[in-house]
């Protein structure tokens, strides 16, 4: 019965009033999209951030350690939030492997972002012999940056939207969640999984000593994080390959790989206390206790 009353969108705004368009311009066979700018956009200003960060006492590495990390951060993103996405999302994808190489066919899995962006650390930390948890931790730090502009993408991109709503803000995604008015799920992402998540981040880094507790604001961010995917999945509509599947019915797979987020992180903060130590920086300067 609520379907019949949604499709009749007349109050709602209307997605393609907003002269929104997922490709900034094409210029014969090349083509920039506002995905790959979200990417771009995410790890330039995280890379800024960083050096921020880095810039007080007890850094756990110096400026050209960061730029070194960034090549190896963006590998793991790459390529974990693809492998992901096959293994978590579309494990058919498995019998046709040329299919996995096409980025545009599908998409990227977060959590198996990551994944492959923790594996790039440590990798990155011992070739360097530094301590990889309190790298992870000002890494941390700087992730809801590619958060916010990704899930401003998705809109843009007008995919992964909500389910039927009839509250003022409801939008009609035309192009593939037909007339039928719905949450706009990804703003509501941007905004917790971005800015909230970053400023939550942004006191605990600033304001308290949690960066001298190796493993604690990893645990904030995955604890952070997981809470709210999990909340916003309640109005998101399920992926579509999930319909009519325990997926799409029970749990949604982004709410299932958030629990293991939430408990791994919970952990971290819970043991975060045993692990501090006196902090020498790698930049030199002063030790902190």
């Amino acid at each position: 019965m609520i379907l019949p009353a949604l499709a009749a969108s007349a109050g709602h705004i209307r997605f393609s009033d907003l002269g929104l368009h997922p490709d900034v311009f094409s210029v014969g066979f090349f083509t920039l999209r506002w995905y790959s700018l979200a990417y771009i956009a995410g790890i330039v200003v995280g890379w800024w951030y960083l050096l921020k960060l880095l810039e007080q006492p007890g850094a756990p590495m110096a400026r050209r350690h960061a730029d070194d990390l960034v090549f190896y951060a963006t590998l793991g993103i790459i390529l974990g939030g693809r492998i992901g996405y096959v293994l978590f999302y579309a494990p058919d994808m498995l019998t046709s492997p040329l299919r996995i190489l096409r980025l545009w066919d599908g998409g990227m899995s977060f959590h198996g972002g990551v994944i492959g962006v923790s594996l790039a650390i440590i990798l990155f930390a011992r070739k360097n012999g530094l301590q990889w948890l309190r790298i992870h931790d000002y890494v941390a730090c700087v992730v809801p940056f590619g958060l916010f502009f990704g899930r401003l993408a998705n809109f843009v991109n007008g995919e992964l939207w909500g389910k039927p709503a009839d509250v003022p803000w409801a939008i009609v995604f035309e192009r593939g969640g037909g007339e039928v008015a719905r949450h706009p799920s990804q703003l509501y992402e941007a905004g917790l999984e971005g800015i909230a998540l970053f400023a939550i981040l942004w006191f605990f880094f600033w304001r308290t000593k949690a960066r001298y507790a190796p493993g604690k604001l990893v645990g904030i961010f995955l604890v952070g994080y997981g809470c709210a995917r999990f909340f916003v999945e309640f109005f998101r509509e399920p992926d579509s390959q999930f319909q009519g599947t325990f997926f799409a019915t029970t749990i949604h797979m982004g709410q299932l790989l958030c629990i293991p987020m939430i408990l791994g992180g919970a952990f971290l903060i819970a043991t975060a206390n045993r692990r501090r130590q006196r902090v020498e920086p790698i930049a030199g300067g002063e030790s902190v206790a």
